[in-house]
């Protein structure tokens, strides 16, 4: 095993550690040297990582921005050129998650107020989570749409991605049935983009 894949190995085992202890107590809650207990190493080895708590909170955010992203790509992508089946896979996927996830929910909804010290660093990332979510459903139609209107496609997507957030946010019916009215709406949306009035 390469020096590399060994220090990957080694900060992503303790960013999991952070995680599970975040998940479980708040992250105002969480001890450098908990997590290091929990990751199997040295606090010190947690410090010369990471540098600081906010430095491993930084990493923490990142991480869940891109698993996250990640997953509605590979969600999408999974169904091909069925606009709707992707659609709905996405839309479900990431209300399920943010249901689930703390961290998620966090970053999507730009929670604020109490005391967590995480949130900043989780809410800095929801600009960037909405415009690479929007991103992935404009490459994913677009791919299948090849004659769409760039302008009404980006429109689709960023208007499916901010009413999925409005649901997690406000949520009033459940996940399959949103998922299934986000979904026929996603597809009313790129098919209007597909064929733009002349």
């Amino acid at each position: 095993m390469t020096e590399q894949s060994n220090t990957t190995r080694l900060r992503n085992g303790i960013v999991d550690a952070a995680r599970a202890l975040t998940v479980a107590t708040g992250w105002d809650g969480v001890r450098m040297g908990a997590v290091a207990s929990a990751a199997g190493v040295s606090r010190q080895t947690v410090y010369n990582e990471f540098g600081s708590k906010a430095g491993l909170a930084e990493a923490l955010a990142r991480r869940e921005v891109d698993q996250f992203v990640g997953a509605v790509r590979a969600a999408l992508i999974a169904h091909g050129p069925d606009v709707r089946a992707g659609a709905y896979a996405a839309i479900a996927h990431t209300l399920a998650t943010a249901a689930d996830n703390p961290l998620v929910k966090a970053i999507l909804t730009s929670a604020r107020g109490g005391s967590d010290e995480l949130l900043p660093y989780l809410t800095t990332r929801a600009e960037v989570v909405l415009t690479e979510a929007s991103g992935a459903l404009i490459d994913w139609a677009g791919t299948y749409l090849p004659g769409a209107d760039p302008t009404a496609l980006a429109f689709a997507a960023d208007t499916i991605v901010r009413l999925v957030v409005s649901h997690i946010v406000l949520p009033r019916d459940p996940i399959d049935q949103t998922a299934t009215a986000l979904a026929n709406l996603a597809v009313r949306l790129f098919t209007a983009a597909a064929h733009p009035p002349r």
